[in-house]
């Protein structure tokens, strides 16, 4: 085999490699190819997904405040059991007073 052969054989070798490479790569780019109506449906997705994140937090708001509201009603209802559990101390300690005057005065 003489130069030129060589030269020849090697340019057509690179040719049918970059002929094969080309056609791959067409190949891939042909099957993995985003079509408008699946770019269509990633935008409904992602709508979708910010509509429910949206909800989310308009839902965690809402668990918040009712909490705190219910906290606040909680606290108010312990502290007005504390207190009428403090006059109702006071009432029998008053009525126990009495209740020893009065057997003090028929004795």
């Amino acid at each position: 085999m003489n130069r030129t052969e060589f030269v020849i054989a090697t340019a057509l070798i690179l040719f049918v490699a970059f002929a094969l490479g080309w056609a791959a790569n067409w190949l891939v780019h042909r099957f993995t190819r985003v079509r408008q109506a699946d770019l269509g449906e990633l935008d409904r997705m992602a709508q979708a997904l910010h509509e429910a994140e949206l909800i989310r937090d308009q839902a965690i708001e809402y668990v918040e405040t009712r909490e705190r509201e219910l906290t606040t009603r909680l606290s108010q209802a312990e502290a007005e059991l504390a207190a009428a559990m403090d006059g109702l101390r006071e009432a029998r300690a008053e009525a126990e007073y009495y209740r020893d005057q009065l057997q003090g005065v028929r004795q």
